[in-house]
């Protein structure tokens, strides 16, 4: 066949409804509750049919409908107070002057994948769902941030399951013409095109632009003609499974989305980073910075790290990507001659030992070492990652790590039920998700009365219901099961039975399963006879992860034992639109995962700002908002060597808490009343869910901690041509060449004690700093409760101040130390740089007492 030209043919929108256009073609719609609702209207049976999707959904609609549509004044009325909307939330914009960041301030968001909606398919799970929540954030926040991603043809895989319940995969091709995005274009008006130097052929890529609200989101892809097979094949699939594959797709991510705002003419003042894929960012943006500012290597290395910001999601060491230093080499050559580096140096970035050439280049270590505001996703996940990496910091205790942690948050009008929806708009005012964290709206969410909290819940149970039914008639319809069989799926679960939810990544530390350790145990609960228990369970494991689909494949099996047939369902496919449906309706949310591998666990807030009640294990975020009026926890947050018996302990826990405490709440109520008891706890879930655990609140953190001040530590370095850069690079190799002459002798104290409470004593300790003044090292007296013979525990420290030259490079330091408590306490000495958070911090410039 001949060559064919293609050509996309959209309906004739008359003019009167113009703006839907418009609508389509900005994210936006997705989060906003009368935007969504505008489309729906026009016919919910294509809109569904549509898969959520204005575009596609609009080249469903017969022009006759358009034309009637046109002239529907009710239909106009709607159609105009979302345009207004659209001009007041997406248009009009703060004026750049009066904002922290001025005009030319902006962040660059790097992430793997962005989960904005499902008509979107450039995800996989949460952390994508987070990336584009943050987008959504930044949007409301008028905050100036650009996101960069990569355009995948074939996305994440379709999931469905054979007739033994073992998960197959398949890989639909994504229609371009019905995502809301253009090309990136140059100032030739022609396609831009972006060549990244690698062996045999250069990678070429073009560039895809979307808006999300306020925010634009770029896109890279890499099936462009004239490349070859190989690199048209780069962002194909997302998490390519194969090593050299995924190696070129971080390698257009970083360095390709870094050449791509310099060719656009767009230079972040911030770059954040979001998980270790995104590490090479760093290579090609300390060149940019040589090459536009006319600075050498050591002063860009004091520039970017000092304006990057990296959080990390993964708390086990597997899970971060290596690349071993032959595959990396060729991609680095170009570099290896601008820094005026052996490439071998440059690897050593990412390595753990200097001294092992040959062990692998850590993606998250290279962004561990190049950014000052490093953070993880919980509270209990910060601690997690401060352990893991101590051996980076190999001086300091695990507290003292300079990682961090902001929680993650949920973008709340992107998950809420309709019915719910339409309870806020009530009583908290129209556009209550704006700021929806205000104290004044939980005060309003107590307003609310408990018979409409359940009576809007019981809809949106009914709802997950009746989809559950459509989903399974679809799945056995299309393993052509028998028509009883067909018959019997129209009705399962019960409408009014305790119904709890499990969907999530299919990992083996997740424990799909633990709830069906003890089968007896289990058909107990699911069988009462008056009060009966229903699980829904979806979720997709990883193609390459064989234990994880036997989980799912075990599940399967259990589900269709006779006993549990009706009760127990798994739908395939999980998505966004299925994960919205099972977090509005059900009334359990259940995760079980080993502690401490849960890094954060955004399902389950998504679940309880929709009233639904949350039962796990304190892990991830639950550490965080568990209390006993808001849901229940399994265990108390013990941690176990022993996996097997970890789980023979934690599904007891499980089928205890069920059977005492969860079960007789939701049923207690009078004939025909409600569970107050439980509907007081959806309210207390709601609150919390919406005041502490909203995107809001991430975003602003991020902000407030890190965006800001690392765009005004921008501002600074770029004054006098770099001046204070420039002399943070000499200051740091003073440093390197002269830190391990420094020696400190043990300190003395004034008085052997014992001491009381409120008593006062003196230390001193002689410090010998070579050829570094007192000016440049902070000596510090490091005290705190013993923890054993030789450990300190929760250490604080304090500066101590000269009292003595002695010369030839010796100091006499002092300090007092009030006993502010009682207990066993021990205290040392270290030195530590007079500089900055990001010298203070350089793993290898602290020293204590010899």
């Amino acid at each position: 066949m001949k060559k064919i030209t293609s050509y996309q043919v959209y309906p004739q929108i008359p003019e009167s409804l113009a703006f839907l256009e418009t609508l389509s073609r900005n994210l936006w719609w997705c989060w906003t509750p009368d935007a969504i609702e505008l489309f729906r209207r026009i016919d919910p049976h294509l809109w569904s049919k549509a898969k959520h999707n204005p575009l596609a959904f609009l080249t469903y609609i017969e022009q006759d409908r358009l034309n009637a549509l046109a002239e529907d004044r009710s239909f106009l009325s709607n159609l105009n107070k979302v345009k207004s909307e659209f001009q007041e939330r997406v248009i009009t914009c703060k004026d750049p002057q009066k904002t922290p960041f001025g005009k030319e301030g902006c962040i660059a968001y790097f992430s793997m994948e962005f989960g904005i909606h499902e008509s979107l398919p450039i995800f996989a799970g949460g952390l994508g769902v987070l990336a584009g929540d943050h987008l959504k954030a930044a949007s409301v926040n008028d905050i100036p941030l650009i996101g960069l991603g990569l355009m995948y043809r074939y996305g994440y895989f379709r999931q469905y399951l054979n007739q033994d319940g073992w998960q197959q995969e398949d890989y639909p091709q994504t229609n371009l013409f019905h995502l809301p995005m253009e090309k990136v274009k140059g100032n030739d008006g022609q396609d831009l095109i972006i060549s990244i130097p690698a062996p045999n052929h250069p990678i070429r890529f073009q560039a895809w632009k979307l808006q999300v609200g306020r925010v634009t989101l770029l896109l890279m892809d890499t099936y462009i003609s004239d490349n070859t097979n190989e690199i048209k094949e780069i962002t194909n699939r997302l998490y390519a499974a194969e090593h050299n594959t995924r190696l070129t797709q971080e390698i257009v991510l970083g360095i390709g989305g870094m050449k791509l705002l310099d060719t656009m003419g767009i230079n972040p003042s911030v770059v954040h980073l979001n998980e270790g894929h995104c590490a090479f960012v760093n290579l090609e943006r300390i060149s940019q910075v040589m090459q536009k500012e006319h600075v050498d290597l050591k002063t860009a290395m004091e520039i970017v790290p000092r304006t990057t910001v990296f959080t990390t999601h993964t708390p086990v060491p597997a899970g971060h990507d290596k690349f071993s230093p032959e595959l990396l080499a060729p991609y680095f050559n170009v570099y290896s001659e601008l820094f005026g580096l052996p490439v071998e140096q440059i690897i050593r970035w990412g390595q753990e030992k200097d001294e092992q050439q040959h062990e692998p280049f850590c993606m998250s270590l290279f962004a561990l070492r190049m950014a000052q505001f490093c953070n993880g996703v919980s509270e209990l996940h910060g601690k997690v990652a401060r352990h893991m990496w101590t051996h980076i910091w190999p001086s300091r205790a695990d507290e003292e790590v300079p990682i961090s942690h902001v929680t993650n948050g949920i973008h709340v009008s992107s998950v809420l039920s309709p019915e719910l929806v339409m309870l806020f708009e009530r009583h908290l005012g129209p556009q209550w998700y704006l700021a929806s964290q205000l104290k004044e709206n939980m005060a309003r969410v107590d307003d609310i009365f408990e018979e409409d909290l359940w009576r809007a819940h019981e809809l949106s149970r009914s709802r997950l219901i009746r989809s559950v039914r459509e989903h399974m008639s679809y799945q056995y319809g299309r393993r052509n099961a028998s028509r009883r069989v067909m018959r019997a799926v129209e009705s399962v679960l019960d409408q009014d039975a305790l119904t709890i939810g499990f969907s999530r990544r299919y990992a083996t530390y997740k424990r799909g399963n633990l709830i069906f350790r003890d089968l007896e145990r289990l058909n107990a609960i699911v069988n009462n006879k008056d009060h009966p228990v229903q699980f829904v369970f979806a979720g997709k494991a990883h193609p390459k992860d064989h234990e994880g689909k036997e989980v799912i494949r075990q599940l399967i099996h259990y589900a269709e034992q006779e006993r549990f047939r009706h009760k127990i369902v798994f739908l395939e496919d999980y998505d966004m639109h299925t994960a919205r449906l099972m977090v509005q309706g059900c009334d359990i949310w259940l995760n079980n995962p080993r502690r401490p591998m849960e890094a954060c666990g955004t399902s389950g807030m998504k679940a309880a700002v929709n009233g639904v009640l949350n039962l796990s294990i304190l892990d991830g975020w639950w550490c965080e908002g568990f209390t006993d009026d808001r849901g229940w926890r399994i265990g108390n947050g013990e941690e176990y060597h022993d996996p097997d018996y970890q789980d023979a302990v934690e599904s007891q826990a499980l089928y205890n808490v069920l059977e005492n405490d969860v079960v007789p709440c939701y049923y207690d109520r009078k004939p025909g009343g409600i569970p107050n008891q439980w509907v007081y706890k959806m309210r207390e879930s709601i609150k919390m869910a919406m005041a502490d655990f909203c995107n809001l609140r991430m975003v602003r953190e991020y902000t407030e901690r890190f965006y800001i001040p690392a765009h005004q530590r921008m501002q600074t370095l770029r004054e006098n041509q770099w001046a204070e850069a420039k002399q943070l690079a000499v200051q740091h190799q003073r440093y390197l060449q002269h830190w391990q002459h420094i020696h400190i002798e043990p300190p003395t104290c004034s008085s052997r004690g014992p001491f009381k409470v409120n008593d006062t004593f003196n230390v001193t300790t002689v410090v010998h700093l070579g050829q570094l003044t007192p000016d440049e090292v902070e000596v510090q007296l490091y005290y705190g409760l013993l923890h054993g013979a030789d450990d300190l525990c929760e250490g604080h420290e304090t500066p101590m101040i000269v009292a003595e030259d002695r010369g030839d490079g010796a100091y006499i330091y002092r300090c007092d130390i009030i006993c502010d408590g009682s207990g066993q306490y021990g205290f040392t000495v270290r030195a530590v740089p007079q500089y900055d958070e990001w010298l203070r911090f350089q793993p290898h410039l602290l020293t204590w007492v010899n």
